[in-house]
């Protein structure tokens, strides 16, 4: 069976981050691996992330910024029409009700990523949900047209991750290694609140890895606050092989969203932050199960009490250890494969 090309519509920049692109690459690749081909429709995608998508052999093409509604649904239908697409796939905050009922009446398959539930019903045939707290009574108004796959096993893991089935963590007495990551941009510099916390650290002994991310416009005065603090602080725009720094790391800083899911499938403790009112739910749910350590939203958070967290969680041995049970239990790596293997049999 041919799988045809899958057409995925989502943009990234320093305001929105690029979590929505990096997910749907998840989801891209195994639609790869399935034998079919793909194509990223954007909008002023960052130069970085268009390399990245040409090197896995992803077609990309750019779209204008700013269109209405009917104007780039009739742009996404010619553009499903030239590459003979069997289906696209629409993620991003800024993609509304009408937008989407303008796609479906175009006649397209269409795949919706959502994180906080559709206030329209739209006519899409399946909406994906990966997120611990998604629950079929988010969507009251979707009908029996259709179907829903929500929950964690869902959740979009790369291959890169993929590859450390079977790998399992031994859980330090202590922390040595920490890992701060905020995605690719962190707007709200949840990065430099980190770094403040290393400094107030009881435990002076601790590696800190920070990765900024490539669209991250502060790495220079990230770097220079690094150096003020300590000299094992070290600060990277990017990493070839986030999964391994992931493994070695004995604790990590981030904020919620798709980075949450890949530190929780490499059984890495997590101290997380919530951006937004959707991601401080999840976060609240997750650290009443045990799962991740919810520190709220950042602009409430002075440096001093993440630093008095972090010297609990680097004491008890025991409680991290759990975290990394619990956190593999909910995200299993396989997500990506179960939506490819449904909208194949879906044509």
């Amino acid at each position: 069976m041919s799988l045809g090309a899958l057409l995925i519509r989502a943009d990234a920049s320093v305001a929105i981050g690029t979590g929505h692109v990096m997910r749907c690459l998840a989801l891209a690749q195994a639609w790869q691996d399935a034998g079919g081909r793909v194509v990223f429709v954007t909008a002023g995608l960052a130069e970085w992330l268009q390399q990245r998508l040409t090197a896995e052999g992803m077609e990309f093409v750019a779209i204008e910024a700013g269109l209405n509604e009917k104007q780039e649904s009739v742009c996404l239908e010619q553009i499903v029409r030239t590459y003979k697409a069997s289906w696209a796939v629409v993620d991003g905050y800024h993609f509304n009700d009408r937008y989407l009922t303008e796609l479906k009446a175009r006649g397209l398959n269409l795949l919706v990523l959502d994180d906080s539930g559709l206030n329209e019903c739209c006519a899409v045939d399946f909406v994906l949900n990966p997120n611990s707290n998604a629950n079929v009574h988010m969507y009251p108004k979707c009908g029996s047209g259709t179907t829903l796959l929500l929950g964690t096993k869902y959740a979009l893991l790369r291959r890169e991750f993929t590859a450390w089935r079977g790998w399992e963590r031994q859980t330090g007495t202590k922390v040595r290694r920490l890992l701060t990551t905020m995605g690719g941009s962190d707007p709200d510099d949840i990065t430099d609140l980190a770094l403040q916390a290393i400094g107030m650290l009881k435990d002076k002994d601790i590696d800190h890895t920070v990765i900024t991310g490539g669209s991250n416009r502060r790495l220079q005065n990230l770097k220079t606050r690094a150096m003020s603090i300590s000299e094992r602080i070290r600060v990277l725009p990017t990493v070839s092989d986030v999964p391994r720094l992931m493994a070695e790391s004995d604790l990590a800083i981030t904020a919620a969203g798709g980075t949450l899911w890949e530190l929780m499938y490499m059984s890495c403790p997590v101290v997380s932050f919530g951006r937004v009112s959707v991601q401080r739910t999840i976060l609240e749910q997750l650290n009443a199960q045990g799962t991740v350590l919810n520190m709220g939203c950042p602009s409430q958070v002075q440096p001093h009490e993440l630093a008095q967290r972090i010297d609990e969680l680097s004491k008890s041995q025991s409680r991290r250890a759990k975290m990394a049970l619990l956190g593999r239990e909910q995200v299993d790596g396989k997500g990506a494969e179960r939506v490819c293997r449904i909208l194949a049999n879906s044509n």
